[in-house]
């Protein structure tokens, strides 16, 4: 029987109003861990971009992609509005 591979979006932020990371993976533990870790270097690592606040889940890759793609494309409030709607449900 083969395993159904999920993608998740995530957004990841530094600190409070702090900058914003959106992407895409199908393995959140390990990228958080890795963003977590500074095991790549980039935007993230430069910016201490490694605090998980919100995360959507797919089952395929292209929506996955079209979704953050969506996001990105959003404002800065939207985003927020995203973590702060998770930080609600997880209480």
């Amino acid at each position: 029987m083969l395993k159904e591979i999920q993608y998740f979006i995530y957004i990841l932020f530094s600190q409070k109003n702090g900058t914003l990371y959106v992407g895409v993976t199908s393995d959140l533990a390990k990228r958080v861990w890795e963003h977590k870790n500074h095991v790549v270097k980039g935007f993230t690592d430069k910016y201490n971009v490694d605090k998980l606040g919100y995360y959507e889940v797919c089952d395929d890759i292209n929506s996955a992609i079209k979704r953050e793609k969506e996001i990105k494309s959003k404002k800065r409030s939207y985003k927020l509005n995203l973590i702060e709607t998770m930080i609600c449900i997880m209480k």
